[in-house]
Parts: structure tokens; sequence; C-alpha cells
């Protein structure tokens, strides 16, 4: 499904219902600009309620044929998804770096990430999809217990890491036999188009995966209309808490189920027999990876008393060693702007730098300088909010048991990290730290493609990668069988 080409010249994303692209609406259009280059780079045709509504009917209709398949006809394809994904990499890794301005590393990790997430998928489908036979009170009965898709799913995709978290989004429920309606972001659409493509290439049949995206405007409504259609059974989301709050409201409304992974405010805790050194570079690492635009980005370092001098001058050098030149570009103007200001705000209420100096990084308003801060108090904004840019903030305390109070001191429960070399005071902190992954010794941002990633508190619920998300997108059902020759006694227990 070639993208299409508007009057100008300019390419289409389109929309994609049922294995058919459909036409241009000029009045509809989505346009895609790279901050980074400052040009528009192509557009995307945006989606109605009406067009939302026809691709949840027919996600129904195919679901209908598409649960009943083979365990190993969806691994099978799922593999030759990731093959697809892995020839044409190049092509992957100059879309997201085109569309979202991120570095060629982290375009290229998300390629690799994206593909090893797909496999454990395919890995685990006969497993989970394996039912049970639990035993029975007697023996003139037996049930059998069965693991059903739930039904057809939205699956709606943020632009931050467009490759792993749009991939692991479809190929979890397409793998437990359910059929998707994908709402592509309108900052990465070319990215999941060639997703999309991808799965269609493979083999995917006509309605399993049904693609749109839609302009800012029209989102609410189009959102609503998939979420309120009785055809939708279930809705994995992965953004931030603000439309996440907005997306559970919706939920509620309509009785829908969600899985949803939402932001973060990281916290690095280093404590006072931990390697400095490394733990500075971890922690200049983690705090401005891809601008900061990621939700388990290291936004906090907290650091006992003890070794704070010591610490805070690894951090700088670290910091200026590692991002001499930026760290890289955010993905528009208006969310560097947005970054800027929450740290600007805080240094005008008494706060200082560690490192950097919180300015424009370059000839756009789209690059910051990498920065940390200290003395942010919780009345500042940046105290409780994620910043989505490069910065982080530096508190000191007295020991571990502050250290844990400050760190789940956020309405936040996504990821942390612990920087130490005495292994049980870093489990005994990471036991009573209120996130659904706590990493010991490396980055807050430490992903595996067969362990379970997801939030708590107002990071989200449920859980993704490998067998954990295909859990998601199943459903158990119990028929029992009883011998009516062994029921003269029948009766109620």
């Amino acid at each position: 499904m070639p993208l299409l080409k508007h009057t100008d010249g300019m390419n289409v994303v389109p929309i994609y219902v049922d294995g058919k692209t459909l036409p241009i609406d000029p009045t509809r259009l989505i346009t895609v600009r790279s901050a980074h280059e400052q040009r528009d780079i192509h557009y995307a045709q945006g989606a109605t309620a009406e067009i939302a509504r026809d691709a949840a009917a027919v996600a129904y209709r195919t679901f209908k044929d598409w649960r009943n398949t083979t365990y190993h006809f969806r691994r099978d394809l799922l593999l030759r998804v990731a093959q697809n994904i892995e020839t044409r990499s190049d092509n992957f890794i100059a879309l997201q770096r085109q569309e979202t301005s991120c570095a060629e590393s982290w375009a290229r990790f998300n390629v690799g990430l994206a593909c090893r997430a797909i496999r454990e998928i395919a890995s685990q489908i006969s497993a989970e999809c394996t039912g049970e036979l639990p035993p029975g009170e007697n023996n003139a009965s037996f049930c059998m217990v069965f693991k059903e898709a739930v039904g057809p799913v939205l699956a709606i995709a943020p632009w931050n890491a467009s490759m792993v978290l749009a991939t692991r989004a479809l190929a979890a429920p397409i793998g437990a036999g359910c059929t998707v309606v994908f709402k592509a972001s309108e900052l990465s659409p070319g990215v999941h188009h060639a997703l999309l493509e991808a799965f269609v290439e493979a083999g995917l049949p006509n309605g399993v995966l049904n693609q749109l995206q839609a302009r800012r405007e029209d989102s609410s409504a189009v959102t609503e209309a998939l979420i309120a259609d009785p055809a939708i059974r279930k809705v994995e989301f992965t953004g931030s808490a603000t439309v996440g709050a907005i997306i559970g409201q919706l939920a509620s409304k309509y009785l829908k189920p969600v899985l949803m992974e939402l932001g973060g405010k990281a916290p690095a805790i280093v404590l006072k027999d931990a390697d400095l050194e490394r733990a500075a570079q971890l922690c200049a690492i983690g705090a401005f990876l891809h601008h900061g635009q990621i939700c388990m980005s290291t936004e906090r370092i907290i650091v006992v008393r003890e070794v704070a001098d010591e610490f805070s001058v690894a951090l700088k050098k670290a910091v200026e060693r590692q991002h001499a030149e930026g760290a890289g570009s955010a993905v528009s103007i208006g969310v560097a702007k947005r970054a800027h200001s929450l740290v600007g705000e805080a240094m005008k209420n008494g706060a200082t730098f560690v490192a950097g100096s919180n300015q424009w990084n370059g000839s756009t308003d789209a690059s910051l300088e990498p920065t940390v801060i200290t003395g942010v108090t919780s009345k500042d904004t940046i105290y409780n909010e994620e910043t989505f840019g490069p910065s982080a903030t530096l508190y000191v305390v007295e020991n571990e048991d502050e250290a844990v109070k400050l760190a789940n001191d956020t309405a936040y429960g996504l990821n942390a990290a612990v920087h130490s070399k005495d292994m049980f005071a870093a489990l005994r902190v990471a036991r009573q730290l209120e996130c659904g992954q706590v990493h010991i010794g490396t980055l807050t941002e430490y992903d595996e493609a067969a362990a379970p990633i997801g939030g708590v508190k107002g990071s989200g619920w449920g859980r993704n990668n490998g067998k954990y998300a295909l859990r998601e997108f199943l459903v158990t059902k119990t028929i029992s069988f009883h011998d009516p020759a062994a029921q003269a006694g029948f009766g109620v227990h």
C-alpha cells in the first residue's frame, strides 16, 4: 500500500481499512514537520468518526475468522514481520529520524528492540493460548478452561519510541487472535504506516489490521467513536497521563477494559557505597537519551549526603563529556519550549545549576542544552510534572529511608534505578519503591523483550512484552461436561 501523492507533489500517508487505501480528502490533511530540519516532509490523511466506525466494523467482521487461525499460523506470520522490519531497517531508521528528529542510535535501537519484541511474543503464543483441565469435585463432571481472544482491539501508539511501542501494541493482540484498529500518531504516521506494510507483506489477511490517524481537532471525536463502538472489546494506549486519564474515563463510560502505559518521573537513587563514576555516567545517559523524550527517562537523581559532593562533581563531568554536542532535538518546538519553561520556572524560584544552563542548542528552538538543576522544592512544577526534555533534578537526602520516601513522592510509578555495590542494600531499596520496574546498576530506561513492563499509580496498569502482553488480550472461558447417568442425586452445593 504505497503512499499517495498530493497535487503539490508531497507524499500522503493514507488511511488503510479492510485491505484498501482510502482516497485523499484534501480538507483533512495533517502536515508532518521535521523539527530538526525545520521543513514539512509529508502529509497524513486525517480520519473522521464515520471512518473510525467503519474500521471497527471491519475489525469485528474479520475477527470471526481470524480468532480461529492456528497458533503456528500467527506465530510464523509474526516471525515474517520481524524479518521484514530487519530487511528494511535502513528505511525505518530514516523515517524515525525524519519524523521525530531523533538520533540515529535511538532509531537503530528501536528497530532492534521492535524485532526482538515481536519474536518473543511469537515464541509464547502456543503456551499462552493453551487452556487447562482443572480437577472436578466428582467423577461425573469435568471442566475445560479455554483461552480465547478478547476481540477487536483499539491500539493507540505514541511517537517518542515510534517503532517499539507501536510494534508491541500490534503484535500482542494479533498474536493472541484479535483484530486491530490502529490509531497511529499524527507525529510519526510514516513510521507507523511502514510497520503496517511489514505486517501486510508478511501475509496478514485484509481487515485484521486497519490503520488511521486524526487531526488534533478531530482526535477526540475519532477516539470516542472507536471506544464507544460495540465492536471494540479492549483498548491499548501508551502515552501521557493527561490523555490516559481521558481514555480511562471514556473506557469506563463504555465498560471497556484498558491496557495503559503512561508517563513517569523516574528516580535514580545513588547510595553511599555506589560506584560514583559509573552511577554518574548512567544518570547522564538516562536523563538525556532521545532529548529526554522517554517516559522512563531519569528525571530525578537522589543521592545520599555522605557522597553528594563527590557525586555532583562526577555528574557534571559526565554530562559535559557525554553530551558535548547536545542531546539531539525535540519532536517539535512546542515540546522543547515547555521543557525549557519548567526549568526556567524552578530557576526563578531559587534552584541552581549543577550542569548545563538550560540554553537553546543550535539554530532552532527545538534543541536544548542538557541541564541538571538542584534546589527544587515541591512548589515547583518540575517537581511533579514530567518534563519530556533534556533536564534532571538532583536531590540530596540524609539516608536510604529518605531516598525511598522522596522517590515515592510522586503520582507516577513506572521505572526507577538504584546504584550501589551492596546488592542487599540495593534490593532492600528496590523492594520499597512504588514502581513497575526497578533496575539495579543500569539505566532507568532498561527494557527486556521477555520481561514484563508497565506502571503502577499514575503510570497505568497492565503489562506489556512477551507472554505478559499476550495475556492482556486473552479471556478465560470455562466449559463443563456432566454425565447424566451419574446425576441421580444431583443437587446444589
